[in-house]
């Protein structure tokens, strides 16, 4: 059994063929070739934290499998200063049921998130977009702005987030890893006015993303507000926008953001839910009008993760990295 760190996956998965893995599940799973139950997610009631476990089932080509990822979510590392979501993908032989690899699940899960977020991009936003608002200056935000640069010309970069500290130091990062000078901004609304591109990384509660920041034609990849009882679009905001989703099928038991313009009124109940992979498939025409607000709201995918993972243990061979240990029943 292979042994991957983060450093190592990054070596493995960089961000284009983070981008091809991506697309090709997305597509697979809304042909139905994938076997993924709704994410199972337990809280103690004991503090804030959330455990997660998410198994699947991959088919097609060299990704064919089993896999799971389990999550821990540990609000507290924060003011430790460590991550908040910890995890591991485990992925299995498909003749020998043998675990071929534990991967570090959280530098999967950062560039697998940003990875579909470019997919949606690519596939929804309008064909000039470059004006990219950022809200949040963390994991995700750093792995959006690698993963977008790779589709559009990014023209301007807007940057808001909660913390000074943590903003300069990602405008410093920005500029010394990709030459993109960010401008930071006092306010969300600052960010996203005349924005074509918003990414809202953030794990929040209390949305900051209202209807009347978001200008005409845009495109929103909403991924920081994960679990029930988050979100970073307000109902209207939601409202505004044409829905796509990773999973129709999680997204409808699963996010609040989807299910706050219903409970206000502002959606009619059964407002349906196109996925990112009927778009490539082309059972769904994505977008219709250079005006029209589109919002790909992620929620993340096991099969993202296995096929993701599945990929990493090719390359690490390939490339001759990763700890061998033995594994016996």
């Amino acid at each position: 059994m292979l042994l991957l760190n983060g450093d190592q996956v990054r070596r493995a998965l960089p961000v284009s063929l983070a981008h091809q893995v991506v697309a090709e599940v997305m597509r697979r799973f809304s042909a139905g070739d994938v076997v993924q139950p709704v994410r199972t997610v337990l809280g103690s009631g004991r503090d804030a934290s959330l455990f997660a476990a998410m198994p699947c089932h991959v088919t097609g080509g060299s990704d064919t499998g089993y896999g799971m990822k389990a999550v821990l979510h540990a609000p507290g590392n924060r003011a430790r200063g460590l991550p908040t979501h910890v995890g591991l993908v485990v992925v299995f032989d498909p003749e020998t049921a043998q675990p071929l690899a534990l991967i570090d699940g959280a530098a999967v899960t950062a560039l697998r998130t940003a990875a579909a977020s470019a997919v949606a991009t690519e596939a929804l936003a309008v064909p000039d977009a470059g004006d990219l608002a950022l809200i949040g200056a963390g994991t995700q935000a750093r792995s959006h702005l690698l993963a977008l640069r790779e589709i559009r010309e990014l023209r301007r970069v807007r940057l808001w987030n909660r913390g000074a500290e943590r903003a300069a130091e990602f405008v410093a990062w920005a500029r010394a890893e990709t030459g993109i000078d960010v401008e930071r901004v006092a306010a969300p609304a600052d960010a996203l006015r005349g924005a074509d591109l918003v990414c809202t990384t953030i794990d929040t509660a209390e949305p900051v993303v209202g209807a009347a920041d978001l200008a005409p034609g845009t495109h929103v990849n909403a991924v920081g507000s994960s679990v029930p009882g988050k979100r970073e679009l307000d109902a209207a905001a939601v409202a505004s926008c044409t829905v796509f989703v990773d999973s129709a099928e999680g997204a409808g038991r699963e996010s609040s953001e989807l299910a706050a313009p219903v409970e206000e009124g502002l959606v009619p109940p059964g407002r349906p839910l196109t996925e990112i992979g009927e778009v490539l498939l082309g059972k769904h025409r994505g977008r219709t009008d250079p005006a029209e607000r589109t919002l790909y709201k992620s929620l993340g995918m096991a099969a993202q993760d296995v096929a993701s993972g599945f990929a990493v243990v090719r390359a690490a061979r390939r490339l001759g990295i990763g700890t061998e240990v033995e594994f016996s029943c």
